[in-house]
């Protein structure tokens, strides 16, 4: 079984008495966020569900991030990883949405470096979160995970 994530417990405990949701698009992470989301007791009263869009077409088709921002931006930028936090919300129908894109490596993907990661948290606040991290894939994609229930636990202890 996985360590569990700083302020895990603190999300599930904090949703659950709001009558929150939360739901996630996921990248780079591929499905880990949703996984450690859906781990601790209880969880299923605020996770509502996850996307994992690990190609470009389907962060369009299905999250609806537009390929004229796709294009302009990248899959790895700030813009995107709002857009499918947005996508991912409405698809849901969630209170919260978190998403995650990055690059785990090895090596940079269209000129961005390894270790580039962008986070995204919508809903009643939004907020971005870009991390540089360095690392093997494993490492890289866990501090992502890491990294976005933390900032997700310390924004809804300040609402």
């Amino acid at each position: 079984m996985k360590e569990e994530f700083a302020g895990l417990a603190d999300v599930l405990e904090i949703l659950t008495q709001r009558g929150e949701t939360i739901c996630v698009a996921e990248s780079l992470t591929g499905g880990g966020l949703a996984e450690a989301l859906s781990s601790l007791p209880g969880s299923s009263q605020i996770f509502r569900g996850s996307v994992t869009a690990y190609q470009a077409e389907i962060k369009n088709s299905v999250l609806k991030v537009p390929l004229e921002l796709i294009s302009e931006m990248g899959v790895v930028s700030e813009e995107v990883a709002v857009s499918m936090a947005a996508g991912v919300k409405d698809l849901m129908g969630s209170t919260w949405s978190i998403s995650t894109t990055g690059v785990a490596g090895p090596g940079p993907v269209d000129g961005v470096p390894e270790g580039t990661v962008w986070v995204a948290i919508e809903g009643p606040i939004s907020q971005t979160l870009q991390l540089e991290l360095s690392g093997t894939r494993e490492i890289v994609r866990n501090a992502t995970i890491a990294g976005a229930i933390a900032a997700f636990a310390r924004i809804l202890k300040t609402l």
